[in-house]
């Protein structure tokens, strides 16, 4: 039995599927992963990508945190890839039941999966760090600068930046679907990025797969790892 066909049985046995994503579900619609940097964001910027997505960078260098921001954090002509779609069709079909993303595109809901729960947050969503005014994307995209809001309060993308938590009630629910999963399905991460990658441990099911391009911590533990692009293995079941 091939490793699709043993996925497809695992899928088809299955009521209670959760799918943990990383980075690795997005770049297959085109969104690059930030953290393998090339030469250009340094030609581009004195800092690395990592000091100025933290809140602190936020926080002294607003300006220059949303001149990276504006141009490698903003990919609204992406599309859906045919993992996303699929995971949508398989909830719709009643099996599976919570997306858990470290990806902030909004994606996954723009191919009709409707519980997704977003570690890092979301560029779709700002709001104003004073009056806590919530804006659509839109608005950091046509405002020059920083962008403000009508109170006179700096607009922030809702956004998990480097120094500052997750968001307790999505981690709670992430913990929630991961506790009660039949099925953990975790794709396009190699699950180095913590807190978030910490939530695995609370799997008790009896199914692991890890759908993954290279090798990650957790290959010994999983029922099934399949190395390879996650579009194209979910294209297949």
């Amino acid at each position: 039995m091939t490793d699709i066909e043993k996925l497809q049985k695992i899928v088809e046995n299955a009521g209670n599927i959760v799918f943990f994503g990383g980075a690795g579900v997005s770049t297959e619609s085109g969104i690059p992963d930030f953290r393998s940097v090339d030469g250009l964001y340094n030609q581009s910027y004195q800092y690395p990508p990592e000091t100025i997505l933290s809140h602190q960078f936020f926080v002294d260098n607003t300006e220059e945190f949303y001149h990276f921001y504006r141009n490698k954090m903003l990919y609204l002509e992406a599309k859906p890839n045919a993992a996303h779609i699929k995971l949508a069709k398989l909830e719709a079909a009643g099996k599976v039941k919570a997306v858990i993303t470290q990806n902030i595109d909004g994606l996954h809901q723009m191919a009709g999966s409707k519980n997704v729960l977003e570690l890092h947050g979301s560029v779709h969503r700002n709001y104003c760090v004073r009056c806590h005014q919530f804006y659509p994307v839109q608005t950091i995209i046509e405002s020059d600068g920083v962008p403000t809001c009508t109170c006179g309060g700096t607009i922030k993308p809702d956004v998990v930046l480097y120094g500052e938590g997750l968001d307790n009630e999505v981690m709670n629910q992430s913990l929630s679907a991961i506790t009660k999963a039949e099925v953990l399905i975790i794709g396009g991460t190699s699950l180095g990025v913590y807190p978030a990658a910490g939530l695995i441990d609370y799997y008790r099911g009896k199914q692991l797969v890890l759908i993954n391009k290279t090798a990650t911590p957790m290959d010994s533990r999983a029922n099934l790892a399949i190395k390879g692009s996650i579009g194209e293995v979910f294209k297949q079941i």
